[in-house]
C-alpha cells in the first residue's frame, strides 16, 4: 500500500524536490536525508530529462548539471534504494513520459515498486492518456498523481475524482520557479477539488517563503517547494546540506 497518505498524517504537509544527480547522485541521496530530518513529509525526486518543459530556469539548469554528470535512470533506482534503508519518507518520482516509455512501462514501475517508490508525477501526459500507465501503476502500487492547474476549471471534478495519493494543485500559469505574487483564486480552485475527492491537496508551483507557505497552507492539505530548493543547491552545491536543513525547517514551521 502506498505511503503517500502518511505524508499527510500529521497536520499540514510540506512536499520537497529535488533533481536527482545535482550536483552529485551520492550527494542527492545525502540531501534527501536531510529535508527529511528538518521535518520535510514527502520528497519529490526530480528525473533530469533533456526536455523539461514544465520546468522554468533554475530546474532546467539543474537538469542539464545532472544530465552532464552522466545521470540516468538505472543509477537513480541504485540511489533510491540507498536512501530506503535509512528512511521511510514518502518518495515521488517527477519526470516526463519520454524516459518512462523509453524504459519500458512494466519495466519502470517495477523498479519503482522495488527500490521504495510511491508515486510518480508526470506534467506532460494528458488526463486523458493517463489509462496507458494505469495498468502498471495499480501493479505494483505506484501512485500516478494528478496535476490540476488553474486552466483545469472545467476538468477539475473529472481529475479529482480519479486522483490518487493528493492532488498536485499548480498555482499558477506557465512554468516552475519562485513567484514574489500568487494571483490565482486558490482557495476556489480547492474547494471545487475537495468537493470530488477526499484526498489531499498541495499546493506546488512558485512557493518560495515560509510567509507564502502560511498563507496557501490556511486552506490547502500542504505545498511543494522545488525552484527555491533547487537553487540553494546550485548556490552551496556539494554543502548543501545544512542550509537545505535550515531551509526546510524554517519552512514547516510556517504551516505547522
Amino acid at each position: 500500500m502506498s505511503k503517500i497518505k502518511n505524508a499527510f498524517d500529521n497536520g499540514k504537509a510540506f512536499i520537497g524536490f529535488l533533481t536527482a544527480g545535482d550536483p552529485s547522485l551520492g550527494k542527492t541521496g545525502e540531501f534527501i536525508l536531510s529535508m527529511a530530518d528538518a521535518g520535510a513529509d514527502l520528497i519529490e525526486i526530480g528525473i533530469p530529462f533533456s526536455d523539461p518543459i514544465a520546468e522554468g530556469e533554475v530546474i532546467q539548469k539543474a537538469n542539464v548539471r545532472a544530465l552532464s554528470k552522466g545521470t540516468n535512470l538505472k543509477k537513480i533506482f541504485e540511489m533510491v534504494k540507498g536512501v530506503r534503508l535509512k528512511t521511510k519518507i514518502p518518495l515521488v518520482f517527477l519526470t516526463y513520459l519520454n524516459p518512462v516509455f523509453t524504459y519500458g512501462y512494466d519495466h519502470f514501475f517495477k523498479d519503482c515498486s522495488e527500490v521504495g517508490i510511491d508515486g510518480i508525477i508526470i506534467p506532460d501526459i494528458p488526463y486523458e492518456e493517463r489509462n496507458e500507465l494505469l495498468p502498471f501503476g495499480e501493479k505494483y502500487g505506484i501512485d500516478i498523481i494528478s496535476l490540476i492547474a488553474p486552466t483545469s476549471e472545467s476538468r477539475i471534478e473529472q481529475i479529482a475524482s480519479s486522483a490518487k495519493g493528493f492532488v498536485y494543485c499548480v498555482s499558477s500559469m506557465g512554468v516552475t520557479g519562485i513567484r514574489s505574487e500568487i494571483k490565482t483564486d486558490l482557495p476556489s480552485i480547492i474547494a471545487s477539488i475537495r468537493s470530488a475527492t477526499n484526498i489531499p491537496v498541495a499546493v506546488g508551483f512558485g512557493i518560495s517563503t515560509p510567509q507564502q507557505a502560511k498563507a496557501i497552507g490556511e486552506f490547502s492539505d500542504g505545498i511543494i517547494v522545488g525552484s527555491a530548493i533547487v537553487k540553494l543547491i546550485e548556490e552551496h552545491g556539494e554543502n548543501s546540506g545544512k542550509p537545505l536543513f535550515e531551509y526546510v525547517k524554517k519552512m514547516k514551521q510556517a504551516i505547522v
